[in-house]
């Protein structure tokens, strides 16, 4: 049986596609996103993101048959707050998502009202620009904690056998206060040891190393707050035994700091 690969994107700075200055600066991470269609071959019956800017008490699934936007950033150009996504939700799925992290033991609800927040509209954008793809959102369960995310993956994981792909939207670096220089020896020695956790190291190591993030070298400089990386555990929970591929990494963005994206799974 086919199954899709799942995602983790380093998604950008707010709404990069939409700024011509950004989006010229963000070249590498543009290629790595228009990619990811040719890289599973097949158009998904719908695109499940795990974002770093929606928490909620419980895993909440988004249900609205044509969900808003949610502009969560601000210093923006005055455009960008009208800007529209206009992709489809998927409500019976939505529906499934549920059922299924519940019979995992998890809690779940779901949530008509929530929209897309720019973790998800922004590589989205880019990656299937003509907004015709379903598209619905879980949220983060509040406490952050990453077993309970990677259990989330797994309960998720039969949906990659039914042409759903799973994205983690967050970013591998994530301090605001030490972008540019301040963030260039932080960010390299972390995204070392992703790449050999994730791509080097058994699953069952991989796992354990995930647990344990926070003993990373400059982990906590490069994660103040885990909401940005904590995406990346859904993606290896529902593709758990399969192998990572690095399909970006960049050095310099932001003014000096390291980024990457993984794939987790052959691609189609």
């Amino acid at each position: 049986m086919t199954s899709l690969p799942t995602y983790f994107l380093s998604h950008g700075g707010g709404p990069w596609p939409y700024v011509p200055e950004m989006r010229r600066a963000m070249q590498a991470l543009e290629r790595s996103l228009e990619d990811i269609p040719r890289q599973i071959e097949t158009r998904p019956q719908a695109v499940l993101v795990v974002s770093g800017h929606w928490e909620d008490d419980a895993f909440a699934v988004m249900s609205n048959p044509q969900p808003p936007m949610v502009y969560d950033y601000s210093g923006f150009p005055p455009h960008t707050y009208e800007v529209q996504y206009r992709a489809p939700g998927a409500p019976a799925l939505a529906e499934r998502i549920a059922g299924l992290i519940e019979a995992a033991g998890l809690p779940s609800r779901l949530d008509a009202e929530r929209g897309f927040d720019h973790g998800t509209f922004s590589p989205l954008e880019v990656m299937y620009p003509a907004a015709d793809v379903p598209v619905l959102q879980v949220s983060l369960q509040r406490d952050l904690d990453p077993a309970q995310h990677l259990a989330l993956g797994r309960a998720l994981a039969p949906l990659r056998h039914e042409n759903v792909l799973i994205v983690g939207s967050g970013l591998s670096y994530h301090n605001l206060r030490r972008f540019g220089q301040a963030g260039l020896a932080p960010s390299m020695a972390f995204d070392r040891w992703l790449q050999d956790t994730l791509a080097y190291s058994d699953p069952a190591t991989r796992v354990e190393r995930l647990i344990a993030w926070e003993d990373a070298p400059f982990a906590r400089t490069a994660h103040p707050r885990e909401d940005h990386l904590i995406p990346l555990m859904v993606a290896v929970g529902a593709a758990e035994t399969e192998p990572a591929l690095c399909v970006y990494n960049e050095e310099g963005v932001y003014g000096g700091v390291t980024v990457s994206s993984y794939r987790f799974g052959s691609a189609v």
